[in-house]
């Protein structure tokens, strides 16, 4: 059953409460109708409006005073407000406190009905923004990412310490490692977390758009240039801007760069009057700068005012023991995106995984596993989903050899598979089994119990389980199968 969407009006005029609530209703609204303030906020207290309509004329408490009480009280539902008498300084008035939309009485129904619905589009985007702003916040926090490779790790303990410094930081490395989320994990580590963090790819934009997509420009500067328009430093300022792929940036703009880094300067193009601004700027490339400096294509001074914090973020082919999680982390992130209710990979899927080159890096993984995702039937990824990977990486025996390990859910596993170190369940094991403790089927019963402990503290994410046991993930998969701990 569709929910009705809550609409509360505000109003001392009976036939009006009578006229719109027969109208609203009719458009299938829930109504509620308030003919005075204090009634109104109680109302707007203790209901869930979707939109309130009301008017700015009333005796006692006004409609712009119940206005300015619902949003000291934190209420963040739109206001349409109304009036007989209204004037455009009375219009402007209700917008400066906050109100999303203003009508002048008389008005046509069909005028009122498209209001709530720009009004309505308006909220679902602003609670869409709010639910997103969490999860890039949860994605790039330091606590939220995993890693077991000891650079990465490295790297993560700098990240803490610099995050809330306004130092320069440039990011190097291949394309394709991650360096935009490392980027986004410093910003929303630090102070900064609540201001704009502005993303610039400096190799995506044509260079003469550049100049004022990044410092702006003033109305008539240019063919074109028909108003003022505020630039990218301009916008990030009091937060971050990360200018990916600084190495395209060419040498004219470099200048620019330059007098911002030392003065805190924005010059928009056309304007002689600079433009105070204060923003961390965070660095990429995939390029040797150095090398571009000696080569004249980068100006050494620029260079050095970049590379106060410098962080090299290694391939992922050079810490393979980060992608069971990096797995872990886009299969939760594409089940959100998607709305699908992916767990995890087969055995045979997972070995795949784990041998590819993965020249491309992190977003070469991204994308296949993206494209896994649309294309996978179940809930676990299996080989038939990574028709590119096996072409590339398996010969037609091992082939044939991988797709006879690759039965959903591990069936078929003999209890020998994978038999490597099992760690701390090996060693828990061995200790009760020499000890005076007698229990019947001890072994068995203990393997079971302190798998299901690992599975509960990981939050049943079976690769930090089988980390927890020092496990392979192939072992673990098995053992949730013999034991029905699905």
């Amino acid at each position: 059953m569709v929910k009705k969407k809550k609409i509360l009006i505000i109003d001392d005029e009976e036939s009006l409460l009578n006229m719109l609530s027969v109208l609203l209703r009719k458009e299938g609204y829930e109504v509620s109708v308030s003919e005075n303030g204090e009634k109104a906020l109680k109302s707007l207290e203790s209901g869930d409006y979707q939109t309130v309509v009301c008017d700015i004329r009333m005796p006692g408490m006004d409609g712009l005073e119940i206005l300015k009480r619902a949003k000291t009280k934190g209420i963040k539902t739109p206001f349409i407000m109304m009036s007989a008498y209204g004037t455009v300084e009375t219009a402007l008035e209700a917008m400066r406190m906050g109100a999303y939309d203003y009508l002048n009485k008389p008005f046509q129904a069909e005028e009122i009905l498209l209001r709530l619905k720009m009004a309505e589009e308006r909220e679902n985007l602003r609670k869409e923004n709010q639910i997103l702003n969490q999860v890039v916040r949860s994605e790039s926090s330091v606590k939220n990412f995993v890693a077991k490779n000891k650079e990465m790790i490295k790297i993560l303990d700098v990240i803490k310490k610099v995050a809330d410094y306004k130092s320069t930081i440039l990011l190097t490395g291949e394309s394709g490692t991650g360096k935009d989320l490392l980027a986004r994990m410093i910003h929303f580590n630090s102070s900064r977390e609540k201001m704009p963090f502005i993303p610039v790819n400096c190799g995506a934009i044509p260079e003469n758009l550049l100049e004022s997509e990044l410092f702006g420009h003033q109305k008539g500067s240019f063919t074109g240039a028909f108003s003022n328009h505020v630039g990218l430093f301009e916008a990030a300022d009091g937060g971050t801007i990360f200018l990916d792929e600084i190495g395209e940036l060419p040498l004219n703009l470099q200048v620019k760069l330059l007098r911002i880094l030392q003065d805190g300067e924005v010059y928009r193009v056309g304007d002689t009057k600079p433009v105070k601004v204060e923003v961390r700027v965070i660095a990429a490339t995939a390029r040797d700068l150095e090398a571009e400096v000696r080569a004249g294509r980068f100006r050494e001074d620029l260079f050095y005012r970049l590379n106060v914090v410098r962080i090299n973020v290694p391939p992922l082919r050079e810490r393979k023991e980060d992608v069971p999680f990096l797995v872990d982390f886009l299969i939760d992130k594409f089940n959100r995106k998607l709305g699908k209710k992916v767990k995890n990979l087969t055995p045979a899927a997972f070995k795949l995984i784990l041998e590819n080159e993965w020249r491309g890096n992190v977003r070469e993984l991204e994308n296949v596993l993206e494209r896994a995702m649309i294309m996978v039937d179940g809930d676990r990824i299996d080989l038939k989903d990574l028709p590119d990977l096996v072409a590339r990486t398996t010969s037609p025996a091992k082939s044939t050899a991988r797709k006879s390990e690759s039965v959903p859910g591990g069936e078929g596993l003999p209890p020998e598979a994978d038999q490597e170190d099992k760690g701390f369940l090996k060693d828990m094991v061995e200790i009760l089994k020499n000890g005076d403790i007698s229990i019947p089927h001890l072994e068995t019963e203990l393997e079971k119990g302190l798998i299901q402990i690992a599975l509960k503290q990981s939050g049943w994410n079976r690769s930090r389980a089988a980390e927890l046991l020092g496990i392979s993930r192939r072992a673990l998969f098995y053992k949730v199968k013999q034991y029905d701990l699905e």
